[in-house]
């Protein structure tokens, strides 16, 4: 697996991460723990080194199995969690306070079986509370051996800006994909300016992109993308434009659309990393085969003018949970 470095960091992570969120969270029921222990100790075999998770995905639950299941690859693995709502609990509101980043260092720390957070992200920026205080926070932290790097999670460039000034922030992590492209505008710039990493969520689109899921996929009661007007059978239909696509230009590279879609998003800067999720051993291996995919310049320019003429049908989020992102 090729290495990357987070903007002009020393962290250097694989090429392709892996996101744990849906081991027990949002994807419906979660996944048997020793299954998961078992995947993720693959990922390390195969050459995987950077492994997201956050206290919010259970809750508390996905850092505890991150940790058993790193526990033995400690010193060879790079491990980020995540802190900014109440209690843990995605639904009660945020709090990003510096008494209660301090509190959710500490306990992450134990769930995690670490003396170290490697990277440690506001999960979503809090309105009341000003980010230099947040920076302060994780700068204290950071002294005190605690944390290593500071990230932020879907930040507006104003906060990141400010955030940056008090505390240099190794990357920023925010929903990135073929069919969501909005940090081009101005996060990507942004991120160019300041040496910052990028860190690409739901790289696949929830899915989407893998091709594996049409107007007549069906999903758990409890699976989040239930909730999303993105994923409305009506939407799904209109949006396979976008995996037609991917499919054309992966038969021509021996490649399956998600290895196209992961491909595409390392061809665009040298400091991006995206952190595809899966619960499946295929699909772990599919994913980082995409790291193999290379993509030439007029492959490039012919996605990006084929995915020009396709608009993407329904928001990525509600209302509710746009208006909790900064972008």
């Amino acid at each position: 697996m090729q290495k990357r470095k987070l903007g002009t960091s020393n962290l250097e992570v694989s090429a392709i991460g892996l996101g744990c969120m849906g081991m027990t969270f949002s994807y419906g029921p979660p996944a048997d723990k020793q299954d998961m222990i078992s995947l993720i100790r693959t990922a390390v075999e195969r050459g995987v080194t950077f492994f997201d998770t956050a206290e919010v995905y259970g809750p508390f639950n996905n850092e505890e199995l991150v940790g058993e299941a790193l526990a033995p690859f400690r010193d060879r693995v790079v491990i980020a969690t995540k802190f900014g709502f109440k209690n843990g609990d995605s639904t009660a509101g945020l709090d990003s306070r510096p008494e209660r980043i301090r509190a959710v260092a500490d306990a992450s720390l134990k769930r995690l079986r670490t003396d170290r957070i490697d990277l440690f992200y506001q999960h979503r920026v809090d309105p009341a509370v000003p980010i230099e205080e947040v920076a302060g926070a994780v700068k204290d932290l950071i002294r005190q051996g605690k944390a290593r790097h500071f990230g932020l999670s879907e930040a507006g460039v104003q906060t990141i800006r400010r955030a940056h000034a008090v505390q240099p922030i190794t990357a920023v992590q925010s929903e990135y994909s073929l069919w969501w492209r909005r940090p081009e505008a101005e996060l990507l710039p942004t991120l160019t300016e300041l040496g910052i990493g990028f860190v690409a969520y739901s790289p696949l689109g929830k899915g989407f992109l893998t091709g594996k899921i049409d107007q007549n996929t069906k999903f758990d009661s409890t699976d989040f993308r239930n909730r999303l007007p993105r994923f409305t059978p009506e939407a799904r239909k209109t949006n396979q434009a976008l995996i037609d696509l991917l499919g054309a230009i992966g038969a021509r590279k021996k490649a399956t659309p998600a290895q196209i879609a992961l491909a595409w998003l390392l061809a665009q800067k040298p400091w991006i990393v995206p952190i595809p999720g899966t619960t499946k051993l295929a699909r772990l291996e599919e994913n980082i085969g995409a790291a193999s995919v290379a993509l030439t310049s007029d492959d490039l320019r012919e996605i990006d003018r084929a995915a020009a003429r396709i608009k993407v049908e329904g928001d990525r989020y509600p209302e509710s949970l746009e208006r909790m992102t900064g972008l």
